[in-house]
């Protein structure tokens, strides 16, 4: 699970990298800090796979999932902001960069709050968003992100 996971984000940062023109040192710490999240996986992966049933685990999870998203969104929203996008990333693209993190983190959060009714509902979930994420079929609305 982590493993897919840390796969997702990376091709979100490494989508991020590409449109950068380049870099200044706010940039270089947003990017640390999300390694340091990429670097807290592993234990809350950990921690959930041996506290299966506990909402505590799960939620300690989705704070790392929320931490790596919020990022990215960061990195995004600051690069517009100091002008190191590339000329050609347009208003479009910076909208679909957003709108995908933010959409993701709101479903992860509705998935941790299905686990008042049981966590293992949570998990298939969000197992389930990060399969539509990485294989990208046209599900629906969410081949749209």
């Amino acid at each position: 699970m982590s493993f897919l996971t840390l796969g997702i984000f990376w091709l979100g940062q490494q989508t991020q990298l590409n449109q950068f023109e380049r870099a200044n040192r706010h940039l270089t710490w947003i990017h640390l800090a999300f390694l340091a999240a990429v670097s807290l996986m592993p234990f809350s992966t950990a921690l959930l796979g041996e506290y299966i049933d506990y909402r505590l685990a799960l939620a300690i999870y989705w704070l790392n999932l929320l931490l790596l998203g919020a990022m990215l969104l960061a990195s995004v929203t600051y690069g517009h902001r100091a002008g190191l996008l590339k000329a050609d990333v347009d208003h479009e693209i910076r909208l679909a960069h957003r709108r995908r993190i933010v959409i993701y983190q709101a479903l992860y959060a509705v998935a941790v709050a299905l686990s008042a009714i049981n966590t293992y509902v949570s998990i298939v979930l969000i197992v389930l968003l990060q399969l539509n994420s990485a294989v990208a079929p046209r599900i629906w609305r969410l081949s749209s992100f």
